[in-house]
């Protein structure tokens, strides 16, 4: 068996993880939220990804644009979420370590636009708005990740 974490190590990190992270359905809830969802959604991604599909709202910012554009477009007071592709990306960790240098309060949400797709989400393209099945994989009937 692996080496394991106490209980007290292993909620220490669970804690901290939950201060980095947020998933597409709580992203979700809160874009629905009147009155806002108290956070900027950031799309870290090429012009070229964005224009194939992002969610409504999001502010596009390459992650290679952050350092220059960052200022002029963000308010270091209010939390910024970052998104990529999908899991298999780590663009939207790279995007948050630019942010956070800068001064910003960022979250990662996991799954990125893969899955907000999967979870059956509209999204916006350069043709229009958009929206897929869910895919019950991703999107278990309970909501907001079947936990």
């Amino acid at each position: 068996m692996p080496t394991t974490a106490t209980p007290t190590e292993a909620a220490a990190h669970f804690r901290a993880a939950l201060r980095f992270h947020t998933d597409v359905a709580d992203v979700a809830a809160a874009l629905a939220t009147p009155g806002g969802p108290g956070f900027v959604l950031v799309d870290s991604r090429s012009t070229h990804s964005w224009d194939q599909g992002h969610i409504p709202g999001a502010l596009h910012l390459p992650t290679a644009l952050i350092p220059e554009q960052a200022p002029a477009l963000l308010d270091r007071s209010v939390p910024v979420v970052t998104y990529c592709w999908g899991p298999g990306c780590d663009g939207a960790t790279r995007a948050a370590l630019a942010l956070a240098e800068l001064g910003y309060q960022v979250k990662e949400m996991l799954g990125g636009f893969e899955y907000w797709v999967r979870e059956g989400f509209g999204y916006d393209t350069w043709q229009g708005s958009e929206r897929r099945d869910a895919d019950l994989l991703a999107a278990p009937v309970t909501g907001a990740c079947g936990c």
